[in-house]
């Protein structure tokens, strides 16, 4: 008989996958991956015996737990599986599947409610980055309807306010992985001619890699599918992908899905920025939110790739940026210290989330029999 996991399927942001307790899975990490490869149907590029989605933002998975440390309420530990790999990938975060956990330990009981609006703690074990999510209630789960709208997300929902507390360095251990805002690179790889381009590496959240798209012979204003089928132009991407990371301390990263590579230009809809982000390998149909925070503080830092490009109305005490992408445009409040002082509290954004469906995922015994 197939081994049961209770487990939820939600949306958190403009991402979606199953989220489980983590007491319903395996202590041991290999068994847990293995068990989590089969729920998704990985590798398999349609995923068509498992619950992804054939692509990577509908295969992602949250994983969430009680805490026992002081002034936090949840741990949410984030995996990524790509379809058609056998890798489970937890170095990241995720700022869209995060948006989601509360509510799912609200939905599960693990949570109790606090009010009409409640804010709690969580900890994203991938990277210890702590952040404070609120949320209205409903008879204590999540409110079902609301007023807020995300570029990238059908409809309307209720609002739930997402503050990053501790981004920069998240995977590199330092805001700029290289000491430097901008740093040259010659790009050499099979199937291109060499050719040289800056390029920002940059953590404030998720390691990126933001160059412009005239450099690489884009507009950046091409549809998610023109950039899709652009084979030589993914070339190039990843080939800078596989050099910076090494500037940024990350070694060889062909297996991994980080770090995200950024396409830049001018807005053209009343932003900060114009977005294309490869996460790594597919052009993201939105853009993630820590992807969204790090180009964010990358404009706000002088000497970035982002000079000259950006369009900036900065105010006192909190600035307004909004970054452009092929959906729409995502709004974010930071601080003045986005760099200076990453202790502080400096980034305030806007989440939705939604359950889709509760019930158990069925996980071949041969991969694992259950809980003893």
């Amino acid at each position: 008989m197939p081994t049961a996991i209770p487990c939820l399927l939600m949306r958190g942001g403009t991402s979606k996958g199953p989220f489980f307790n983590a007491a319903h899975l395996p202590d041991d990490v290999a068994t847990r991956d293995r068990v989590l490869l089969a729920a998704l149907g990985s590798p398999d590029r349609r995923q068509i015996d498992g619950l992804g989605g054939a692509h990577p933002l509908s295969s992602k998975i949250g994983i969430v737990s009680l805490s026992t440390q002081p002034g936090v309420d949840l741990e949410f530990l984030f995996a990524q599986v790509q379809p058609d790999q056998d890798a489970v990938d937890t170095r990241p975060n995720c700022g869209n599947m995060l948006a989601a956990a509360v509510p799912f330990a609200l939905e599960t009981g693990m949570l109790q409610p606090r009010g009409d609006r409640a804010t709690y703690c969580v900890l994203s074990r991938n990277t210890g980055m702590r952040t404070e999510i609120t949320v209205p209630l409903d008879k204590g789960q999540l409110a079902e309807l609301g007023d807020a709208h995300i570029d990238g997300v059908p409809g309307s929902a209720a609002p739930i306010e997402v503050r990053f507390l501790e981004t920069a360095g998240s995977v590199c251990k330092r805001l700029l992985p290289t000491g430097n805002p901008r740093d040259r690179f010659n790009v050499r790889g099979a199937g291109f001619a060499p050719f040289i381009l800056d390029a920002t590496c940059i953590d404030n959240g998720m390691p990126l890699v933001i160059f412009e798209a005239a450099h690489v012979g884009a507009t950046g204003y091409e549809t998610v599918a023109e950039l899709d089928a652009h084979m030589d132009l993914r070339r190039r991407v990843e080939a800078l992908r596989l050099q910076a990371a090494v500037a940024m301390g990350l070694g060889d990263v062909s297996a991994k899905s980080y770090p995200k590579m950024t396409m830049i230009a001018p807005p053209r809809h009343g932003g900060a920025l114009t977005t294309r982000s490869f996460i790594p390998h597919v052009c993201h149909e939105s853009v993630g939110v820590l992807a969204a925070v790090t180009v964010a503080t990358a404009i706000t830092l002088p000497g970035t790739v982002c000079d000259g490009l950006a369009v900036r109305c900065p105010g006192p005490g909190t600035e307004r940026l909004s970054i452009e992408h092929p959906s729409g445009a995502l709004a974010m409040n930071l601080s003045d210290a986005a760099a200076q002082n990453p202790a502080l509290p400096k980034v305030a954004l806007l989440r939705t989330a939604r359950v889709l469906m509760r019930g158990e995922v069925m996980v071949p015994s041969t991969v694992w029999k259950g809980p003893a």
